[in-house]
């Protein structure tokens, strides 16, 4: 299993009239929290991309606990249960406030296509190298 953290301030544009986090902007935080975890691995998606590969979501799931609120900072825990296999990659998000309070979880599942054509295409060898240490049981 892989995971990683980053952390991030609710500005005052990300909420709503009641002064919670509007649900719509966690699709964001979520992608924040992928980007990083794939940084953090030594891997690109501008690179990617520039290769001709994207990562377009197949789907989006969430589940809220509780609401975030403006100048709160978040923590976005992304996890890889599984090594992909195939033309999927799937990511599971936790977000924490600094209080340690659960606000939501979350699972994303994209999939590889090349950029010409939007094409289905296996997982990547660099990725799989690069996640293959986290799963050695």
């Amino acid at each position: 299993m892989y995971t990683s953290e980053n952390t991030i301030r609710v500005r005052y544009a990300e909420t709503d009239r009641m002064g919670y986090v509007y649900y719509g902007n966690y699709a964001a935080y979520f992608e924040t929290g992928r980007v990083e975890a794939l940084r953090a691995l030594g891997l690109s998606y501008r690179e990617m991309e520039d290769k001709g590969i994207m990562l377009p979501v197949l789907s989006y799931q969430i589940k809220y606990f509780k609401p975030a609120f403006f100048d709160d900072t978040l923590i976005i825990k992304t996890t890889l249960k599984e090594l992909p296999t195939g033309t999927r990659l799937s990511f599971h998000y936790e977000i924490w406030n600094d209080k340690g309070i659960q606000i939501n979880e979350g699972q994303t599942t994209h999939v590889f296509v090349k950029v010409d054509g939007g094409r289905p295409i296996t997982v990547p060898q660099e990725v799989i190298d690069k996640l293959a240490p986290f799963f050695k049981n």
